[in-house]
């Protein structure tokens, strides 16, 4: 019960940041946009969320390796979005995070820890790509940055909250649960984003 009000206190003191994210009179907000982005959409809290919930389930040095490999990979893939880069299929590859992690909590899937922090790591790409270039205009690229890094580690913080609960029987049948959730949202974006 205590993970789970941490997780919900968590995610009520990140809701106001999408308000406080929206440029005002000229203003660029710029690390409070790159705060709010990651919260912005569904696919991104729950790929991010699941970053932790799996990094609990596989236990030390997962749990803290996952939610560190992503913000420094997806940080890179912000990078490539705000130079211009271009990165075909970016939509789907977020879609196909939420799927996969998803996937892997409900799975209880335990892989080499090099094999989960390069799934991880690529995914990141995708999203960090997506944060990248949706950079508002007049924003400054570094405080953007620094903002939705800041805002993805608090969602696999999150993440990690819920996911000590797995060391109890109807914790992890509920952190399977929550798996099963994640990848059924993941198999929707999807859809829509090929469709």
């Amino acid at each position: 019960m205590i993970p789970a009000l941490a997780s919900a206190s968590a995610f009520s003191w990140l809701g106001p940041l999408t308000v406080l994210a929206h440029a005002r009179g000229g203003e660029a907000a710029s690390f409070l946009a790159g705060a709010g982005h990651p919260v912005s959409g569904l696919d991104h809290v729950l790929a991010m969320v699941a970053v932790g919930l799996w990094g609990a389930q596989l236990g030390a040095p997962a749990v803290w390796l996952l939610p560190v490999t992503f913000p420094v990979v997806m940080a890179f893939g912000g990078m490539l979005g705000l130079l211009g880069v271009d990165l075909p299929g970016a939509e789907i590859g977020i879609a196909v995070s939420a799927l996969v992690l998803g996937a892997a909590v409900l799975a209880e899937w335990r892989p080499p820890l090099a094999v989960a922090a390069v799934l991880v790591g690529a995914f990141a790409v995708f999203h960090g790509h997506a944060h990248g270039t949706e950079l508002p205009a007049g924003a400054d690229g570094f405080a953007y940055s620094v903002g939705f890094v800041v805002s993805t580690g608090l969602l696999h913080a999150a993440g990690i909250a819920v996911g000590l609960v797995h060391r109890w029987p109807a914790g992890r049948a509920a952190l399977r649960a929550a798996g099963a959730g994640v990848a059924a949202a993941g198999a929707w974006f999807l859809w829509g984003a090929v469709t």
